[in-house]
């Protein structure tokens, strides 16, 4: 049965139901969220269109930053592990691209040299906050950059290694992932609001108290995302792994790619975005 190792990793508590929580999402989808993820596009790959270009999405999730991909002109490749995150991006195309060659959504994995060995290389290649979720995150890193053709962009975000908090974060996640449905929000719930309550103290010490509301009120800003369903994200997110900027820099340069953009998270919880060139003599 296809993809039945991704049911078998459902059921045994193995891996976060990402599918489902991109569902939920795309409830709340609108304009201003397309307009702000086309915004990030432009901005990190600092370019004002993506016509005529070959753009894949690893691990395409809502499909929210392919159709993103696909408005600013590419021609557009998504893929997923997760079915009901394939049925989420297949949703979005249906919605604003019917019926449209220029955009193909498939199911497959980074890690499956079969599958991506008959995609291609691409002018953009995308994975945003997906590698590190692979299980195998170096393999799936070299495999995602291997699809990046000469003078071609690679753009990812890794979750930034934090030490033993890195370590307690690996625990929460696997523990949510083994829980029973019914205990999931509640454990959610017991996990995240020491951590806000943390947040909004120190803003009030500051006498920022509004800039708290404000920050989760306008969160639609990061990328066009939404705050809850990120939080859920983020605790459930497993298998996890992270990596310091450096340790993604020696690997990718060994490799033929330069950096060309980078974002950090600070030094806390978080991705931090890189968006590399593959040179022209790079094999």
């Amino acid at each position: 049965m296809k993809n039945a190792t991704h049911a078998q990793e459902l059921d045994q508590g193995r891996r976060f139901a990402f599918g489902q929580n991109w569902t939920n999402f795309l409830r709340m989808l609108d304009e201003e969220r397309i307009l702000e993820a086309e915004r990030s596009l432009k901005r990190m790959l600092e370019v004002h269109s993506l016509a005529d270009k070959r753009f894949i999405d690893i691990g395409s999730g809502s499909g929210l930053f392919s159709l993103a991909a696909r408005r600013l002109g590419a021609r557009v490749h998504s893929f997923d592990y997760d079915p009901q995150s394939v049925a989420c991006a297949a949703e979005l195309k249906r919605r604003f691209f019917p019926e449209d060659p220029e955009w193909i959504v498939e199911e497959g994995s980074v890690l499956d040299n079969e599958y991506l060995s008959g995609l291609g290389q691409f002018d953009v290649v995308y994975s945003w906050g997906v590698l590190h979720h692979t299980g195998a995150m170096w393999k799936a890193i070299e495999n995602a950059a291997a699809l990046c053709k000469g003078n071609g962009l690679l753009f990812i975000a890794i979750y930034n290694h934090m030490g033993g908090a890195s370590r307690r974060w690996t625990w929460i996640k696997k523990t949510y992932c083994h829980l029973p449905d019914s205990l999931k929000l509640p454990f959610t719930l017991a996990v995240m609001i020491p951590i806000q309550l943390r947040s909004f103290l120190i803003y009030l010490v500051q006498g920022k108290a509004f800039a708290f509301f404000n920050e989760k009120y306008n969160y639609k800003t990061k990328r066009g995302m939404n705050w809850w369903y990120d939080q859920i994200d983020w605790i459930g997110g497993y298998p996890y792994e992270d990596a310091k900027p450096e340790e993604i820099f020696r690997f990718l340069h060994e490799r033929g790619y330069s950096l060309k953009n980078m974002t950090t998270c600070g030094g806390g919880i978080g991705c931090n975005e890189f968006v590399f060139k593959k040179e022209v003599s790079a094999p």
